[in-house]
C-alpha cells in the first residue's frame, strides 16, 4: 500500500508540475505530510 501511495504522490513531481508532492493541490500528500488538504483524509497506513 505504501508503495502505491508513494507512486501516486510522486507523479506530479516527476511531471514537473510541483517541487514537492504536498504542493499539488489535488493530492492527499499534504495530509500525509501533516498539513491540511482540501478534503479530510483518513490514513490508510
Amino acid at each position: 500500500m505504501q508503495q502505491k501511495l508513494n507512486y501516486i504522490h510522486q507523479n506530479p513531481v516527476k511531471e514537473g508540475i510541483v517541487a514537492l508532492p504536498e504542493h499539488y493541490l489535488y493530492s492527499s500528500a499534504s495530509d500525509y505530510a501533516g498539513e491540511k488538504g482540501l478534503v479530510k483524509v483518513t490514513s490508510m497506513l
